[in-house]
């Protein structure tokens, strides 16, 4: 909440209206306080198209629809075993009513229902749904049975929840939203959480969520205090009470009373004015106390923070992820409007170098302009996105490499692909630039000279195992930390349920850093990292240790980080990475790190 907003008083008064003031505990993902008011996501019938489908075309529908479930009751499946966390009578009733939805899910009235009318009918998935869940909510809301034609909701929800996986819809209702809102939501995708306006949104709370995956990763790039898995959230919270998020203890309250909002109001106090002694460094080099200087780079999610990068110091733009430009969209982005955007992004560095990562979708990331291109995976994971869709689809990754060459007139770029497995990947994309380039020469646009350098992700043991080679016929580096832990450990980073095992001081995840840092400074090549490690101030010793000369963060982590690195002595920090690289236990690594961090402040 903006200390000078003039609406922030009258704000406050509404929020101290009584109610009974109700905590909930859950996962801290993006640190700070927001106070302010509700705004619960609505959960109503979308509206949908009707449309006829071609009689060689009705199995293909069923297959859409049947994908569609199997991820509603994945969800469902989700959802039940945030249920198991509550205790005593809440747990019980939200286990049935749970019951009852995955029971309406599997060969009940509804799924038949559906798929006849798509094949009797040859209407499109949407409108199937949409018919079949208006007449069943109808027919339970006409009994005389209170309690069965309360069912009505529950018809109406789980039509909804179908309907959603069926569309990928965004939620359109972070559209106009009063200032001091806090969205609160059964989940939120990275493409919802692009549509938050830190402007406006004063953070958010969701039912599900793990503290590693990318919707977690935006909030703290956004700078929105966030906190994730509370399973009896919705059951309590409603549009317009006053709430509290507090993203650093992991705690969201439902109608504060007036002592607890002025209990938070002088935390939020004590955050600000830690904040504008820490903007004090901006100016001021990111140098050890022994002289070795570290690059302090920022990773940027969306056009908006390259301005907040530079507001923080950033000494250029180590990660631009490029998937903004496909989210929220049904079509495909062409080559002039991802030059205009990465245009906009490079002038606003003032000359400091952005390093474009290509289109890197699948798993959480999905996009629903490249639905037909990527199709169904049984784990999109390991399946095809990053690299190995651009090469795929040629057409997507050469409208991607000539906006990029065309940016780059105005300052300084770097090209950086995501997932590489082997060296034949990089030398494909190689020639493809070159062949780019000569198609824009012949088109008589101006181009870069040299051409950009060509960096990779390491961030498959793949990758890391065979650093030595890739540095053959690649420019530069940067570990990307988050992907390079999950399936080193194979951990859905984004899955509550396995959370508590991601832990990128796991030592099989270290010894592929050292590796792939060692193989780098060895070929002289610049390397990075730009994991969630980078952002955390207390990792910052150890990645020093290994060789790590630039580190690259959401803009808001670059002031404590620089202030951690003008503490820290270098050669100090190289000597417990040799420490920590003899040890085989991650919890003594864990404790070796806090025992150098409390004797190095």
């Amino acid at each position: 909440m903006k200390s000078d907003d003039k609406g922030k008083a009258r704000r406050l008064r509404r929020l101290q209206e009584r109610g009974a003031e109700r905590a909930f505990e859950g996962l801290g993902v993006a640190p700070g306080i927001g106070i302010g008011q509700v705004h619960v996501v609505e959960t109503g019938m979308i509206t949908v198209s009707e449309y006829q489908i071609a009689e060689d075309k009705i199995e293909a529908e069923l297959e859409r629809f049947h994908n569609a479930v199997q991820k509603s009751q994945r969800q469902l499946r989700k959802l039940s075993s945030k249920a198991e966390e509550l205790h005593g009578a809440a747990a019980e009733e939200l286990g049935f009513l749970l019951e009852a939805h995955k029971q309406m899910l599997t060969g009940s009235r509804v799924t038949r229902g559906v798929e006849s009318r798509i094949r009797e009918h040859r209407v499109n998935a949407e409108a199937a749904v949409q018919f079949v869940i208006s007449k069943v909510e109808q027919d339970f809301a006409s009994l005389d049975d209170p309690y069965l034609s309360a069912r009505a909701d529950d018809v109406r929800e789980v039509g909804n929840r179908i309907l959603r996986n069926l569309t990928q819809t965004a939620y359109e209702a972070f559209k106009n939203l009063p200032a001091g809102s806090i969205v609160v939501a059964e989940e939120l995708t990275p493409a919802d959480t692009a549509l938050l306006d830190p402007k406006t949104i004063e953070g958010f709370a969701t039912v599900l969520g793990g503290k590693e995956g990318h919707t977690a990763i935006m909030a703290r790039s956004l700078g929105l205090p966030a906190v994730l898995g509370i399973p009896d959230l919705l059951r309590f919270a409603r549009t317009g009470q006053g709430i509290i998020v507090d993203g650093g203890a992991g705690r969201v309250i439902l109608n504060p009373t007036p002592a607890t909002i002025e209990d938070y109001q002088r935390r939020l106090e004590i955050i600000e004015r830690d904040e504008r002694q820490l903007t004090r460094l901006r100016k001021l080099p990111s140098v050890t106390r022994d002289g070795q200087r570290i690059g302090l780079l920022a990773n940027v999610e969306l056009p908006r923070e390259a301005e907040m990068a530079m507001h923080a110091g950033a000494e250029g733009v180590g990660l631009l992820r490029t998937e903004f430009l496909f989210m929220n969209r049904d079509d495909l982005p062409d080559e002039d409007e991802q030059y205009q955007a990465l245009r906009q992004i490079v002038e606003t560095m003032e000359g400091q170098p952005v390093t474009i990562r290509t289109l890197d979708v699948g798993g959480e990331k999905l996009a629903p302009s490249l639905r037909d291109h990527l199709g169904e995976s049984a784990n999109p994971a390991l399946g095809l996105r990053a690299i190995r869709l651009s090469l795929k689809r040629r057409e997507l990754l050469d409208a991607q490499l000539a906006a990029i060459l065309r940016a780059g007139v105005h300052g300084p770029v770097r090209i950086l692909l995501p997932m590489i497995s082997s060296t034949s990947e990089v030398k494909q994309v190689r020639e493809a630039l070159l062949q780019v380039a000569r198609r824009l020469k012949r088109r008589g646009l101006k181009l870069p000279d040299p051409l950009p350098p060509l960096g990779v992700m390491i961030e498959v043991p793949g990758a890391a195992l065979s650093a030595d080679a890739l540095t053959q016929v690649a420019d530069f580096f940067a570990i990307g930390s988050n992907d390079l832990t999950m399936y080193t450990l194979a951990i859905d980073r984004g899955e509550e349920q396995v959370a508590y095992l991601y832990n990128p001081l796991h030592p099989a995840v270290l010894r592929l850093v050292q590796f792939a840092t060692e193989a780098a400074l060895r070929a002289r090549i610049p390397v990075s990292v730009c994991g969630e490690i980078a952002g955390d101030p207390k990792f910052a010793p150890l990645l020093l240790g290994l060789g790590i000369q630039d580190l690259s963060m959401a803009a808001n982590s670059l002031p404590r980080v620089k202030q951690r690195i003008r503490n820290l002595d270098y050669l100090a920090s190289a000597r417990f990475a040799r420490q920590v690289m003899d040890q085989w236990d991650s919890g003594r690594i864990a404790m070796l790190l806090d025992d150098f961090n409390a004797l190095a402040t």
